[in-house]
């Protein structure tokens, strides 16, 4: 086998924990919660973890291996809305007095289920697509900027196309604006607030594993896995 098509330690451990963040933010999406004047989403708490590991693969490994992770993340999260799908069809013991929050939170609709999926796979490729071709272009600086302004990218990306697939015609059209640049707003804001430990975290790969991709010559189709 290859080397640039072998894996290390750190890449696992970050892949592993993209996919449950992944998997539990679509599993909290099913609550909301009060922040101040805000309502918003608990998904929020996990969600935005899941561009910052994002930004730390596209950064040291570059974005073939950020692709790999995103289709992984996105299988997982299908397995898990099927799984779930199949669970609530199954008939509930007699006994069991679960079943109407047990449905609520692993029945979602079809539609919602749909444009989660869509809306993280936009968002994570613009996401990492964004990191890629600004550390070229930047020869490598100004991550702290290149992290920001992806995430921006990437989370107004999700956001635009979850929230009209998801409640189009269920709720008036400023709401849904609304709602749509406050969970922008709040995740890259999230973004901001940890990024010195983001900064730290990516310094201490790199050390450790001895990487730093850059992106030159490589294709960003999507759809070519097979390419590490």
């Amino acid at each position: 086998m290859k080397k640039e098509n072998l894996v290390s330690v750190p890449f696992m451990v970050l892949g592993i924990v993209f996919c449950v963040c992944l998997v539990a933010a679509n599993l909290l999406e099913t609550k909301v919660v009060q922040l101040g004047p805000i309502a918003v989403t608990a998904g929020l708490i996990v969600f935005p973890v899941s561009y910052i590991i994002n930004d730390c693969i596209a950064e040291v490994w570059g974005f073939r291996k950020a692709r790999l992770i995103i289709w992984m993340g996105f299988l997982m999260n299908f397995m898990t809305v099927a799984l779930g799908q199949l669970a609530v069809a199954l008939p509930a013991a007699p006994f069991w007095e679960g079943e109407a929050g047990f449905n609520f939170v692993f029945g979602m609709a079809p539609r919602i289920a749909a444009a989660s999926l869509l809306a993280f796979l936009a968002g994570s490729f613009i996401n990492a697509y964004v990191m890629s071709r600004m550390k070229l272009s930047s020869q490598g600086k100004h991550f702290s900027a290149r992290a920001i302004l992806s995430t921006v990218y990437g989370e107004s990306a999700d956001s635009f196309i979850f929230f009209p697939l998801a409640f189009g015609g269920l709720m008036p059209l400023p709401e849904l604006g609304k709602m749509m640049l406050v969970q922008v707003a709040l995740k890259t804001m999230y973004e901001i607030i940890v990024l010195p430990v983001t900064v730290r975290v990516v310094r201490y790969i790199k050390h450790i594993d001895g990487t730093d991709t850059y992106d030159e010559n490589i294709s960003y189709n999507i759809l070519k896995i097979n390419e590490l």
